[in-house]
């Protein structure tokens, strides 16, 4: 994709991620997509929580 740039650190192996947003921001149907990709790939490693589990704990906080 042009304007981005992807390095990565050689010790740590910790990828950086460089935006030219002057011509990010013409696509900007492209650049909702790159920072979708770049938030799930960040939580990849989260815990999942069920909808009834969430549920459960918001009616117990009487948010529900």
């Amino acid at each position: 994709m042009k304007g981005v740039i992807i390095m990565t650190e050689e010790k740590s192996g910790r990828r950086i991620a460089q935006l030219d947003l002057s011509l990010l921001s013409k696509n900007t149907k492209e650049l909702e997509e790159l920072f979708d990709v770049l938030i799930s790939e960040s939580r990849k490693d989260e815990k999942d929580f069920s909808w009834s589990a969430i549920k459960k704990d918001l009616k117990k906080k009487h948010k529900l």
